[in-house]
């Protein structure tokens, strides 16, 4: 495999399963030093060891362990080039406005959409001080389009890590900070396996308007964080880069 990341380090939240877990072996595969952060202490540690790695476990909610994640980072291996602020949650009592209440709606807000606010405070100032580095936002293809499967809450914390990466992409740029978000569509993570297995229905419902007929694989979405945390997309900031089977393009499906 090519080494685009050769000498770099990552950061990668939510590193120990799904989308994350891909990414953690993509970014080590392509040559950087990795630093694993989850909550899961077992699955996380067993990544970082595998990517050749570092394990921090770390609740992102919480701003002194996020501050610290990165200060970690930093004098472990020296810098901070990538972060791949991914952490997030799907839960089932997120669901219509008119049924999902405002635990379920505040508990997916911080983990969410928090979480990225406090990754991007922190990561920042140590690219800064790098002169550069490259952010990827986990956001989603709900962020863009609208969905009669409402999780209301979940779709108002990708809305708003597009909305602020788009910011931040802007904002940094002239001082070589990249700042892009990550949209993604349905991917076959522990996440969805999940909602198949609850509301086989609903998920259902779901692939059908995927027009490549089939949901992505977490390595597929991995190749694209690669991407954004690389050179080659080394003009690129402030955007929002679609990973989605061609959801996002579809007025009807194809038969």
């Amino acid at each position: 495999m090519v080494q685009r990341l050769e000498g770099r380090v990552a950061v990668v939240t939510g590193g120990a399963s799904g989308i994350g877990l891909a990414t953690v072996r993509r970014f080590a595969n392509e040559g950087a030093k990795v630093v694993v952060a989850d909550l899961d202490p077992a699955s996380g540690k067993a990544a970082a060891d595998e990517a050749g790695g570092l394990f921090v476990q770390v609740d992102v909610t919480d701003e002194e362990q996020v501050k610290a994640l990165f200060q970690t980072t930093v004098d472990t291996y020296g810098k901070l080039d990538i972060a791949f602020n991914n952490a997030g949650i799907s839960p089932p009592d997120d669901d219509s406005i008119l049924t999902t209440g405002i635990e379920a709606w505040d508990r997916v807000q911080k983990v969410n959409l928090t979480s990225v606010y406090l990754c991007c405070k922190y990561a920042i100032p140590h690219m800064q001080a790098n002169g550069k580095g490259s952010i990827v936002n986990t956001a989603s293809f709900v962020a863009t389009m609208g969905a009669a499967t409402s999780q209301i809450s979940y779709t108002a914390s990708k809305g708003g890590v597009l909305a602020m990466s788009r910011e931040l992409g802007v904002q940094f740029a002239r001082e070589g900070i990249r700042v892009n978000a990550l949209s993604p569509g349905p991917v076959n993570t522990p996440l969805l396996q999940e909602l198949f297995a609850k509301d086989p229905e609903r998920a259902a419902r779901r692939l059908v308007h995927v027009p490549l007929g089939r949901f992505a694989e977490p390595e597929e979405i991995a190749a694209a964080v690669a991407f954004l945390a690389s050179d080659d997309s080394s003009f690129m900031t402030a955007s929002n880069f679609l990973v989605d089977g061609g959801i996002a393009g579809a007025y009807v499906t194809p038969l």
